[in-house]
């Protein structure tokens, strides 16, 4: 009986390598509008974060968003992204 494959993402901060559903997604929409993406279904560009406090805060220290995105993430979506945890 075959196993199922479990699909594996990167996180962006921390660069290991998490299950999907332990991380979540960040996506930039062809729109240039930044949204945390729940489903992990969004069209557009997205980054994986580790579901965290301490890597949602060194993302926002080092502004990786803002360059794997190519745009300027707002403080709001950092909040939004707390909530969710």
């Amino acid at each position: 009986m075959k196993t199922k494959k479990i699909p594996v993402r990167t996180c962006v901060v921390t660069k290991e390598k998490y299950p999907k559903e332990e991380l979540i997604r960040v996506v930039r929409t062809p729109e240039n509008t930044v949204v945390v993406d729940l489903t992990g279904k969004l069209n557009g560009r997205g980054a994986y974060l580790k579901k965290d406090l301490l890597v949602f805060e060194k993302a926002k220290k080092i502004k990786v968003l803002n360059r794997i995105l190519e745009v300027e993430v707002d403080d709001s979506l950092f909040e939004e992204l707390k909530k969710t945890i």
